[in-house]
């Protein structure tokens, strides 16, 4: 028998209503929400024939693990389907794409607490290639403590191909470089956005970074060279949301 696990949020449920139903077991969502969003969430069940099932916030709270992001609907489905497609997420937002690619990181430390951050600014997704790079490891789940649930983690083939479909989408890749012309917080970029940022010590891949739209930099004021990859992440993603705010 297979196991299960929960997701929740909005943009991760629904995209796997359009695009794998049959992994989802049942839906539980906020017996108070009314709105365009949740109605939108039951037209896509009904159509799947998945049941929904009202409940109160406490219980979805215990489902999300304590997470205070579960926006009031969290799905069970088997654990051994986890693929999300990047089409799967974008196809179904309602807001500008905010999106973290990851160019190589290799500690699964380090990507665990990036889906932390990405969780935490409410990114939709985290890009990494499936080649040089750790992939979503015990550790780096656990690591996540619950946002490998919520995010979804894509990996891709070719980064770089990936970066250009982004753009044909109107995002605006970012790579972060010390070697940046413009500061993160003087740069001035739109809504939509793909932030990158390089592997441990290596930083972005040359490919990958002449495939950005602009680069920026981190002011470091300071003795120290550079930050870890999960601190800069904070660092630009957090500046970014502000502005989308």
């Amino acid at each position: 028998m297979s196991q299960t696990r929960f997701i929740h949020g909005f943009h991760a449920i629904i995209a796997k209503l359009r695009h794998q139903p049959d992994a989802i077991q049942e839906i539980f969502i906020d017996a108070q929400r009314q709105d365009a969003r949740a109605r939108d969430l039951l037209r896509h069940a009904e159509l799947h024939k998945v049941r929904v099932m009202p409940v109160d916030g406490k219980r979805l709270e215990g489902m999300a693990g304590g997470n205070a992001r579960h926006q009031g609907v969290v799905a069970c489905i088997t654990a051994d389907q986890r693929h999300v497609s990047l089409d799967d997420v974008l196809d179904t937002l309602e807001e500008p794409a905010f999106l973290l690619v990851l160019d190589g990181v290799q500690d699964p430390h380090n990507l665990g607490a990036c889906l932390r951050v990405a969780d935490a600014v409410g990114a939709h997704a985290v890009i990494a290639p499936k080649d040089r790079a750790v992939g979503l490891t015990q550790t780096a789940i656990k690591v996540a403590s619950g946002a490998a649930e919520s995010v979804p983690y894509i990996t891709v083939t070719n980064l770089a191909r990936t970066l250009r479909e982004l753009k044909e989408r109107d995002i605006w890749v970012i790579g972060t470089d010390a070697e940046a012309k413009e500061d993160l917080y003087t740069a001035q970029w739109p809504q939509a956005t793909a932030w990158v940022l390089g592997a441990e010590g290596d930083g972005m891949r040359r490919l990958t970074r002449d495939t950005c739209d602009q680069l920026v930099t981190i002011p470091m004021l300071g003795s120290v060279q550079s930050l870890n990859v999960s601190v800069a992440s904070g660092v630009c993603l957090y500046e970014a949301r502000r502005r989308r705010t």
